[in-house]
């Protein structure tokens, strides 16, 4: 037998609110989901799958900083 999750569940799981996981369904940018009748189903894969495909924080290249004690300069633009 298939398991699918709940709404509730996965919101839970997430640490998101339901309306948050609700929007993000409407938005087309959260896991994908089932419908059976009226009712709204997750399958737990999709759900691993979705979280693998996000951004992660970081970088591996590193990022060149400005000298101490310099400021950055302004850029006139004409309009």
């Amino acid at each position: 037998m298939l398991s699918l999750l709940t709404e509730d569940v996965v919101a839970k799981e997430l640490n998101v609110s339901l309306a948050s996981l609700r929007r993000w369904r409407l938005e087309k940018r959260g896991p994908r989901f089932i419908k059976v009748g009226s009712l709204v189903r997750y399958k737990p894969e999709d759900i691993e799958i979705w979280l693998a495909s996000l951004p992660t924080g970081g970088s591996t290249k590193p990022i060149a900083r400005a000298q101490a004690g310099s400021r950055p300069t302004a850029t006139k633009v004409e309009v």
